[in-house]
């Protein structure tokens, strides 16, 4: 049974979400009822403003078939998945969308006009991938990062990957989030390769190469989420037990931690690839209609907050 706190966890950023200007959102083929409907049904409440890219006939085909109306969606016509992915990057290439999401072609297609070097949406920052865990029983969301686009990030990936996660917890976080660093144990060790980047990675935020957040590590699952395993431990700082953050050694640690609290604890996972020029909504066949919402209710938070400012996010 969901406690309390977690319908108020995921509730709270999408309330918000509501109180922004619904971002134009180009969805890239959602040509089965799971993504078309999600699309649908973000609009209906007032988070997004979708532009349907695709085979028009078949996006109209599933529409009737699952009674949903799409009448006030712009429809893009492309024949192909591979081509509507690249005619959804142009689309926002040419400032005709804020965000991009995911229909029912496969991640690797669209991430691949995402991040062509010619005509892709790259940035100076790394691209990189957040869940937002609503976790049952647990007092408020957990991010988790990088769990879906980078196998194995060195430092400076790491550094973009925190403060990628770090700029989209300013959107709907009331104070600076507290940022763990994962590892199998709270100790420096040479024998333990991530607790040296986490030190390294903390002294880099100590020294201003990430910023907006308080970072600690490294720190284990454990004594990064619960108090009284940090004092049992008897590690002092902000983010000990406190965690709101938590990045990951790998994309493999992330991806087990990520499906064990949604598989075993029922968390809702929304997801949102950050670095690009726009926030991109990933979903699965396998996201909860709570899920698909959060996710969009940050991607509206998160391009509002870039509408409202006059630059590109910089390394």
């Amino acid at each position: 049974m969901r406690s309390a706190s977690h319908e108020d966890n995921g509730s709270g950023f999408r309330e918000r979400a509501k109180q922004v200007p619904s971002p134009r959102t180009v969805v890239v083929y959602p040509c089965d009822e799971t993504s078309l409907r999600g699309a649908v049904e973000a609009a209906e409440a007032g988070l997004i403003e979708p532009v349907l890219v695709g085979p028009a006939g078949k996006i109209s085909a599933v529409a009737q078939k699952c009674q949903l109306d799409i009448k006030p969606f712009e429809i893009v016509n492309a024949n192909e998945s591979e081509e509507a992915a690249a005619k959804g990057v142009q689309l926002i290439r040419e400032a005709k969308g804020e965000v991009l999401m995911k229909g029912s072609l496969h991640t690797d297609e669209l991430m691949r006009s995402v991040t062509s070097s010619t005509s892709g949406l790259r940035t100076k920052r790394r691209i990189s991938h957040v869940f937002i865990m609503d976790v049952p029983g647990h007092e408020e969301p957990l991010l988790i990062t990088d769990a879906a686009i980078n196998i194995f990030p060195d430092l400076e990936t790491k550094r973009d990957i925190i403060q990628n996660a770090i700029d989209l917890c300013t959107d709907f976080m009331p104070s600076p989030p507290r940022v763990a660093i994962l590892s199998a144990v709270e100790t420096v060790t040479v024998k333990i390769p991530s607790t040296i980047d986490a030190a390294a990675l903390c002294k880099m935020a100590e020294r201003g190469q990430i910023t907006g957040g308080i970072v600690d590590g490294p720190l284990a699952f454990d004594n990064a989420v619960d108090p009284e395993a940090a004092r049992i431990k008897g590690i002092k700082s902000e983010v000990a037990g406190r965690a709101q953050v938590l990045v990951v050694p790998d994309l493999e640690a992330g991806n087990m931690l990520a499906k064990n609290l949604t598989f075993l604890l029922k968390a809702d996972a929304a997801g949102i690839v950050l670095g690009a020029r726009v926030p991109i909504i990933l979903t699965s066949r396998a996201d909860s209609l709570r899920a698909r919402m959060a996710s969009c209710a940050a991607a509206a938070l998160y391009a509002d907050s870039r509408r409202r400012q006059t630059h590109m996010p910089e390394a």
